[in-house]
């Protein structure tokens, strides 16, 4: 059965292939040692201009391969660790040609798998940020979670640190954002 939300105003039908998507977010004073580096993804985001569409190019430099797909984020109308929902298709070289030829803003950066996180440093103008997510199954989980001593700060009810809002932010907007939290930057820029 599917259940109807809304959010942000608009009615929301959660669908057959829609997923309830939690994580919790924290920034990272920097990198991860490399040692504890259990994959490595090269990501290109492309944020769809007027919609809630992600386009995204994943790299793996150690194998070669590539990912490519379309996601879809609802967002959830809560503070929280359920992010709200998200759909993925995965799209062939021709497919997402034909998407990445529509406007939209892009985000550049490498994600470190390390366990249990995920740690995404970003290149370009958000070069210096390093944040990490914690997916997990259920609500339990996410409640329950210890986050390692890298973590400095959680920002997971900060939707100032979500993909589609980092896209459109200027060094000087995150750095301020990071400074309400009482973390300097002192990354070239």
């Amino acid at each position: 059965m599917q259940k109807a939300g809304v959010v942000r105003g608009e009615v929301i039908s959660r669908g057959k292939y829609a997923l309830v998507e939690r994580e919790r977010r924290y920034v990272l004073a920097g990198p991860p040692d490399l040692t504890s580096v259990t994959a490595t993804r090269v990501i290109t985001d492309r944020y769809l201009t007027g919609t809630r569409l992600r386009l995204r190019r994943a790299e793996r430099p150690d194998t070669g391969s590539r990912e490519l797909k379309l996601t879809q984020k609802v967002p959830a109308d809560r503070p929280g660790a359920v992010q709200g929902l998200i759909t993925n298709t995965y799209l062939s070289q021709a497919e997402y040609d034909v998407l990445a030829s529509l406007p939209g803003a892009v985000l550049s950066k490498t994600r470190f798998s390390v366990p249990p996180l995920g740690v995404d440093v970003f290149a370009g103008p958000l070069e210096g940020l390093v944040l990490a997510e914690a997916e997990f199954a259920d609500d339990h989980e996410a409640r329950d979670f210890v986050p390692p001593p890298m973590c400095l700060v959680e920002v997971t009810d900060d939707v100032r640190f979500t993909g589609g809002r980092l896209v459109r932010a200027s060094r000087q907007e995150w750095v301020a954002w990071l400074a309400e939290y009482g973390i300097r930057v002192t990354a070239p820029r």
